[in-house]
């Protein structure tokens, strides 16, 4: 039982994290509206695995390793900048084309696994996932806890992240929410582009500022 309330405090500290708004959420979002509750799904669990990939890395000690590296933070951040600011890019320059929402088989499962791969590399390019991960752990986790700890907090952790995208994937897939953004997709197109590219180059000029 003494293990239980750090448990429990680990995540809910995820969980606010988690529903925190920022690249993952604007991505899920748009995908879910623009593409189907499918392909949302599919960057909902890419987002879970990338959440439990950190706090595996971050249990094994990637907090020390980044601390005491300080290049490798610094290449973190550059990279995911770079790859936040090239997919702002790249809605961006979709924000005019027209969307056509019947998908054949093929062009659907295509879909799924590149939905899938876009969550999983948007969450894995944000060095602050690492650190808000190590963070947490760091402050919330015993330097002796027993060993069936360890099996409980990684599961739970990819429910939460994967619950709660899967949350918005869902909501944001409606009809209504559909039909309001087709409505109006170049300017939400951009809106989260800008957003997008904004936390890129933020990530990339706390680098250069760092060095």
């Amino acid at each position: 039982m003494a293990a239980l309330l750090p448990i429990l405090s680990i995540a809910g500290a995820v969980m606010i994290g988690a529903i925190s708004p920022g690249p993952s959420f604007v991505l899920v979002v748009r995908t879910s509206v623009a593409l189907s509750r499918r392909a949302g799904l599919a960057t909902a669990l890419g987002m879970g695995i990338g959440g439990m990939s950190f706090a595996a890395l971050a249990l094994l000690g990637l907090q020390v390793v980044i601390a005491q590296v300080g290049w490798l933070y610094l290449g973190l951040k550059v990279a995911g900048g770079a790859y936040l600011v090239y997919l702002a890019f790249r809605i961006w320059r979709g924000a005019k084309q027209p969307l056509s929402l019947e998908m054949p088989t093929i062009a659907a499962s295509i879909g799924f696994r590149r939905s899938f791969l876009i969550g999983l590399a948007t969450q894995l390019s944000n060095p602050k996932t690492a650190i808000a991960y190590g963070s947490i752990f760091a402050a919330l986790l015993p330097a002796n806890m027993p060993g069936w700890t360890f099996a409980v907090l990684l599961p739970l952790i990819f429910a939460i992240e994967t619950g709660w995208y899967t949350i918005v994937a869902v909501l944001f897939s409606s009809a209504p929410p559909r039909a309001a953004y087709l409505r109006s997709k170049v300017w939400i197109d951009r809106i989260a582009s800008g957003i997008i590219g904004a936390l890129g180059i933020k990530l990339i000029s706390d680098a250069i500022r760092s060095r």
